[in-house]
């Protein structure tokens, strides 16, 4: 008995150091100024093994951004050592479910984190039927978590989301960091947007999901990192044929109706050679790479160092140079 109680102990103070780990150990250098941004979802709604679905978390110094917040998502961004405390908000580029799923555990997390402010939801028209549904939805949760470790340590104002409706515009501009909503094309959602953040002299552009525009070229034109959703046409063209041999014809339509509204990779070289890009990163990726066959799918055509990148990685811009690092 004594040793049984024992190893649940030791179980028990693993478990807690984990969580106290994930929800405090700084994943940068406190002293870092610049922008980071963390791939805490790279996949698409079709399953990937080790990948959530799409989400970035952007930092600069004195502030944490999440763009979108897909299933997966919240717990990468919190193992990787976000530092959830400094959250704003989530800049959600549109409501299809693979970008929102998340929300709720981003919310939970830095409000027991203890984020000193509410969470704003910001995003296109609609993000106040997304915000009403949720606070319901977790009216119980939020109940249940304040009676248990009382009001002192959680403020039950603070467990509750606020909603923002933006247009295309400038929709922060606060102690250095300025973002831009811009409109993208992923029809028949209208509006659906793309964000560009500004900060210390580096800039990303975040396209969401979208076809390759003139405004996402403009918009791209000497930004240091352009973060854009890929689709390797081939392999979902032959997964389409796969399934109408195999007599699958409700996925296989799937599969068809999906080809045109996500960026290809003829797409993007169009975008690479009239947009001077420091370093172009393809995520919500469809379907998500599992070997160099289907990585290499991704490549053709692009510029060589193009990355494709992975749930977990990030990349570092320091303020005011040239510097693009990932790691």
């Amino acid at each position: 008995m004594t040793k049984t109680l024992s190893k649940i102990g030791i179980i028990g103070l693993v478990f807690y150091s984990a969580v106290a780990g994930a929800q405090t150990a700084p994943s940068f250098n406190a002293n870092f100024d610049g922008l980071k941004i963390t791939l805490c979802g790279t996949s698409s709604p079709l399953p990937a093994p080790g990948r959530a679905q799409a989400c970035l978390a952007v930092e600069p110094r004195d502030h944490l951004y999440i763009v979108d917040a897909g299933s997966g998502s919240a717990a990468t961004a919190q193992l990787s050592g976000n530092p959830l405390t400094k959250m704003r908000g989530i800049l959600l580029t549109h409501y299809h479910s693979d970008h929102i799923s998340d929300i709720g555990d981003f919310n939970l997390n830095s409000w027991v984190a203890g984020r000193p402010a509410p969470l704003q939801i910001i995003g296109p028209e609609g993000v106040d039927r997304i915000v009403e549904g949720l606070n319901i939805t977790y009216e119980l949760d939020r109940g249940y978590r304040v009676a248990h470790h009382g009001a002192e340590l959680l403020n039950p104002e603070l467990g509750v989301l606020h909603s923002r409706t933006i247009g295309e515009e400038v929709i922060v501009d606060e102690d250095g960091l300025r973002i831009t909503a811009f409109e993208v094309s992923h029809p028949p959602i209208e509006p659906a947007y793309g964000y560009r953040l500004d900060y210390g002299g580096r800039s990303v552009v975040i396209s969401g999901d979208s076809l390759v525009t003139d405004k996402i070229v403009e918009i791209s034109d000497g930004a240091d990192v352009v973060l854009h959703d890929a689709m390797a046409l081939q392999l979902v063209q032959g997964a389409e044929a796969m399934s109408r041999g195999a007599g699958n014809t409700r996925l296989a339509t799937v599969l068809h109706d999906i080809q045109d509204y996500h960026a290809t990779t003829a797409d993007l070289a169009r975008l690479a050679a009239e947009a001077d890009i420091g370093q172009l990163a393809l995520y919500h990726l469809v379907p998500a790479p599992r070997n160099a066959m289907a990585i290499a799918a991704f490549k053709g055509g692009l510029p060589d160092g193009t990355l494709i990148t992975e749930d977990g990685m990030v990349i570092s811009l320091p303020a005011n140079s040239e510097e693009i690092s990932v790691d």
